[in-house]
């Protein structure tokens, strides 16, 4: 209660100061977030959020992360305050953040509404495609000062992923299965930013007409949907171990064509500016598979 209070206090103190000079802009929840100065020390929830932030511009404010914040390798020196599950919010307060960027849909929503509740402005993101990708920087960019930065980054990442989509786009189909995790087995639909990426590249996800984001299966069912190419990340950026599961099934069109592919995680599952080293990755393990026909 003590730290809580005082947090509130020194927010009290903060939020009199520079109103005449109001940053606004509307999160990924559709909220008006407003500074009424640049963020100076800025909270980052999910190793994506941290990601973001940096290319912002902003990764000199950034006084917390959590786990897995790995990406620029300058984020694994700011202190950790828990995981994008479970944040230690005494920790995190201690901080004093003027910003905390939070994840939609993977921090707990109890602790977010704790943290707004004591009075810390929190940005929601949640990325679902290569424009909201560019648009959170350059929303990021505004809440912390660092527009011209900020911008350059988004430019540069929504030619990039426009130029990789007018090379692949038109190519032969390829029937793609995209492993997102293993216990449970799951993949992506094509409302996903990863389902996205699959058919920017001229794959054809199939389970790309599932209802839920994230459908969860198992092996029959990628067995019936028999997939020219399986990819998959892993619990590592060098763990292929997933797809060695997948070798038991002779069966299988990618098995016996040898379009097995592994993507790091990192550059796939995050959905930051590094998204256009992954889809260009990915893009490369299919056009393998069509030379393979």
């Amino acid at each position: 209660m003590r730290w809580a209070l005082g947090l509130a206090f020194s927010l009290m103190t903060i939020n009199a100061q520079g109103q005449k000079h109001s940053r606004c802009v509307v999160d990924d929840r559709d909220r008006e977030v407003c500074l009424g100065a640049p963020a100076q020390r800025i909270a980052a929830l999910s190793p994506g959020a941290t990601e973001l932030t940096y290319a912002s511009g902003a990764g000199d404010q950034v006084v917390a992360v959590v786990s897995y914040s790995d990406y620029p390798p300058e984020a694994k020196e700011v202190q950790s305050v828990g995981s994008h599950t479970r944040m230690d919010l005494e920790a995190l307060v201690t901080l004093r953040p003027d910003l905390v960027i939070g994840w939609t849909t993977g921090n707990p929503p109890e602790q977010l509404e704790t943290i707004e509740a004591l009075g810390l402005p929190v940005f929601y993101i949640e990325p679902r495609g290569v424009d909201g990708v560019a648009s959170v920087i350059e929303r990021l960019a505004r809440l912390a000062g660092t527009e011209s930065v900020g911008q350059k980054v988004a430019d540069e990442f929504r030619k990039g992923m426009a130029e990789v989509e007018d090379r692949y786009q038109d190519r032969d189909p390829v029937p793609t299965f995209y492993q997102v995790w293993d216990e449970p087995l799951m993949s992506i639909n094509d409302e996903h930013l990863i389902g996205q990426v699959v058919r920017m590249c001229g794959g054809a996800n199939v389970f790309g007409d599932q209802q839920r984001l994230v459908p969860r299966l198992d092996d029959e069912a990628v067995l019936a949907a028999n997939p020219e190419a399986i990819i998959a990340g892993g619990m590592g950026e060098e763990n292929r171990d997933w797809l060695t599961h997948w070798e038991q099934y002779d069966e299988l069109e990618a098995v016996a064509q040898g379009n097995l592919f592994f993507v790091p995680p990192s550059l796939i599952q995050r959905p930051t500016p590094r998204l256009l080293e992954g889809t260009k990755l990915l893009c490369e393990k299919l056009e393998t598979a069509r030379e393979r026909r």
